[in-house]
């Protein structure tokens, strides 16, 4: 059975039937489905359009196939055209012609933007309470965690700072992610129901009763691109890559300061592997798929663009694939943030070797040219001259702070005492960068 096929001669091609099919992916949105049959019954009661009994009977059932669903006594399968077919013939089966009253005033263009809004809606408030918790875990393990370690340009030791500096940039880019998914979760809390198939309908319906019962803010004012809108998709998509690229980069870090190289942290066993050759291994596979799922968010997110660039208003059966995708990039992003704060939360940070690397690294030679420039020598003297002692000291095996005065005032004769607390890297952030430790 169809929802439609009243004017064709025809059977539909069985190819045909199984290429124009969408159930096997958009069943998930049977919860919204129903949901939004439920508020539109309502609407038909309220505005005259069902008696009271009606009402009564088709709301009652779409509950009752609510809960056979999830107690797995009515499946999601069968040899149905998408979750909308599946909803409404098996309501028919049950209460017989009462059911057939249920898609008056209404099409599946507005039903299915309505089921995707309200399944985004969804899935991002469950993105910004995972990404609040991570958020909290970061914050966290910086506290417990303020100790001294190279700060890094062009992956080349820099400056002195401080993991929890380090790591507290993540819980800034988390931040910005966290208040763009607010904010676009704010852009599409409008309700397309009611807009028909692209010019709403001649029966007499009212939009804002269903908006209200489904928590919608407001209704869509343009019934053509209510039906016909993906942005919203589309900008959650965009916010699910920016999220995924700052995962990335945090597990491009965590695989370098894990390797023996580095070795400035060891992620828990619970999210390593190991080798089916090699019995010393401990790949960080948690953060290498991380970093590997990114370009598959990113490639959603382009597929969808590609798939809108070129349609004309309205509807478009090309929108059928807006759902693959998105679904997907919920799941793996979900899957993703959630990974990430097990692994940043169980993180052995080795302190001693942190410290060991920023004694080496000449990451005290700008405090230095700082210490030059309080004497009086302009700064681009002061950067030559500390340049000098910098290759002085590779020459001689040495660093910084292990010159003699007499050795440091051989590039500058204004050197004295003050230059060792000056440059020791135990002070060096409470004298100059006190913004690390907060």
């Amino acid at each position: 059975m169809k929802l439609w096929g009243g004017r064709f001669r025809k059977e539909e091609n069985k190819l045909m039937e199984e290429f124009n099919k969408s159930f096997e992916f958009d069943k998930v949105l049977y919860k919204q489905d129903i949901e939004g049959s439920i508020a539109h019954v309502y609407m038909q009661g309220v505005c005259g359009l069902l008696s009271k009994e009606e009402c009564e009977t088709i709301t009652k059932e779409l509950i009752k196939i609510k809960a056979d669903i999830e107690n797995g006594d009515l499946i999601l399968e069968g040899n149905y055209e998408d979750i909308h077919s599946f909803i409404e013939i098996n309501l028919i089966q049950r209460i017989g012609e009462v059911g057939k009253k249920l898609h008056t005033g209404r099409s599946r263009n507005d039903q299915v933007a309505t089921d995707m809004r309200l399944y985004a809606k969804e899935k991002t408030q469950e993105l910004i309470e995972l990404i609040s918790s991570f958020r909290n875990t970061i914050k966290e393990v910086a506290n417990n965690n303020s100790v001294l370690m190279p700060g890094y340009t062009h992956l080349q030791r820099a400056q002195v700072v401080t993991f929890k500096h380090h790591l507290m940039a993540y819980y800034s880019m988390f931040t910005r992610d966290e208040k763009r998914l607010k904010n676009a979760l704010e852009i599409l809390d409008e309700s397309p129901l009611g807009c028909g198939a692209l010019a709403g309908t001649t029966h007499s319906i009212d939009r804002n009763v269903t908006m209200e019962k489904l928590g919608f803010k407001r209704v869509v004012e343009n019934y053509m691109d209510g039906v016909s809108d993906r942005d919203y998709l589309i900008e959650l998509m965009s916010d699910f890559s920016i999220i995924m690229m700052h995962l990335s980069r945090l597990s491009e870090e965590l695989i370098l300061w894990s390797s023996q190289e580095f070795k400035f942290i060891e992620i828990d066993d619970l999210y390593t592997t190991g080798s089916s050759i090699m019995p010393q291994k401990k790949n960080p596979d948690g953060a290498e798929l991380i970093r590997g799922k990114t370009g598959r968010v990113y490639g959603n997110l382009m597929g969808l663009l590609t798939v809108m660039k070129g349609l004309p208003l309205a509807y478009n059966k090309d929108m059928q694939e807006d759902k693959e995708g998105f679904f997907d990039s919920v799941k793996q992003l979900k899957m993703c943030i959630q990974v990430m704060e097990k692994m940043i939360a169980t993180l052995k940070v080795n302190k001693d070797q942190m410290k060991s690397c920023v004694k080496s690294g000449f990451l005290n030679a700008t405090e230095v040219a700082d210490y030059l420039v309080k004497k009086g020598i302009p700064f681009r003297n002061a950067h030559s001259i500390v340049g000098a002692i910098v290759i002085y000291c590779e020459d001689n095996k040495k660093s910084i702070e292990e010159l003699s005065l007499d050795e440091l005032s051989k590039f500058a004769d204004v050197f004295d005492e003050s230059i060792y607390d000056f440059i020791d890297y135990d002070k060096i952030l409470d004298k100059g960068i006190k913004e690390l430790i907060k």
